[in-house]
């Protein structure tokens, strides 16, 4: 069983910046995917970044430029900076990790964009 608390949410101006961090559990986190995800209220989860277990990064391409997804092994955590953030980027934000087919999720944690 894999656990992951995130944290680094709040509320931020138009066009600054937070780092969000999802710390793991189990002692095989350099062998997950990990990845982020958001929901916006009203609408349907979304994928945002992925970082693989090899550190290939991949993003959605509303937020390439603005955001880096990285991870420290040594830490069992990820993390997502996030920059120029704009209004329609406010969410929870969910970190997943898939480890041997399996995806675990963690509970979220609040952005909102707004002056």
């Amino acid at each position: 069983q894999v656990q992951l608390v995130e944290s680094g949410g709040g509320l931020v101006q138009p066009g600054g910046s937070l780092r969000l961090s999802c710390a793991a559990s189990g002692s095989f986190f350099r062998f997950y995917a990990m990845a982020w995800y958001r929901q916006a209220p009203g609408q349907r989860r979304e994928w945002v970044a992925l970082i693989t277990s090899e550190g290939s990064r991949n993003y959605r391409e509303s937020v390439k430029g603005r955001f880096t997804i990285s991870r420290d092994n040594a830490k069992a955590t990820v993390y997502l900076q996030m920059n120029s953030l704009k209004p329609e980027d406010t969410a929870v934000y969910y970190c997943k990790a898939t480890y041997q087919s399996t995806e675990y999720w963690g509970q979220g944690t609040r952005v909102t964009v707004s002056s």
